[in-house]
């Protein structure tokens, strides 16, 4: 006997087909999703460590900017010390030249000259007086010469007056307050020169 298939099995094999593509496709479609969720993950863990980058680097910058600022207001403060001091200095060695200069002119001026105006502009001494003559005052340039403390003596004019009805010359010069470490050296040389003039 003959069996004879009645059943649809076109229509059975192309609904199984279809049931195929549909779970293919769903299943590329939940991989797809997985896909985009991993991805969209990552991307934001990755921003998520960059903004916390970022954040921490403007905390710091911002530590750094401030360590700076105070570095800055440091320097000001250690120039204005710096300053101070030298200030200090000076008007120590000032003090110290302002004693010098006065010995020197009472040890220096010679017999016969006077002075009558004694002004300083920094190292720079301008002596004003009185001779009995123009010799004197050579002497007297002489003597601030040959000064450990003093050099440089210069003659701007000698002119003649009366004073007391006497004649006499009126000077005006300059001379020089030499620095505190020439002045050790003159001193020591003229203390070796006396030194040699004893013995000889």
């Amino acid at each position: 006997m003959i069996r004879i298939n009645l059943l649809p099995h076109r229509e059975q094999k192309r609904a199984a087909r279809q049931r195929e593509l549909a779970f293919m496709a769903g299943a590329a479609s939940v991989l797809g999703l997985l896909i985009v969720i991993m991805i969209h993950t990552y991307l934001s863990t990755q921003i998520e460590n960059q903004e916390a980058r970022n954040t921490f680097l403007v905390t710091e910058i911002k530590k750094l900017d401030d360590q700076i600022a105070e570095i800055q207001v440091l320097k000001e403060q250690t120039q204005a010390m710096l300053a101070r001091k030298q200030v200090v200095e000076t008007l120590q060695s000032n003090r110290s030249a302002v004693v010098y200069l006065l010995d020197q002119l009472v040890r220096q001026l010679p017999d016969g000259v006077y002075l009558k105006a004694v002004k300083q502009s920094g190292n720079s001494i301008n002596l004003q007086g009185y001779a009995q003559s123009n010799a004197r005052v050579a002497t007297l340039m002489r003597s601030l010469e040959a000064s450990p403390w003093l050099q440089s003596p210069n003659l701007i004019e000698v002119k003649a007056a009366t004073i007391n009805n006497l004649r006499a010359s009126e000077f005006s010069l300059n001379v020089k307050l030499a620095p505190p470490e020439a002045a050790a050296d003159k001193g020591k040389g003229e203390g070796s020169a006396k030194s040699k003039d004893k013995k000889a």
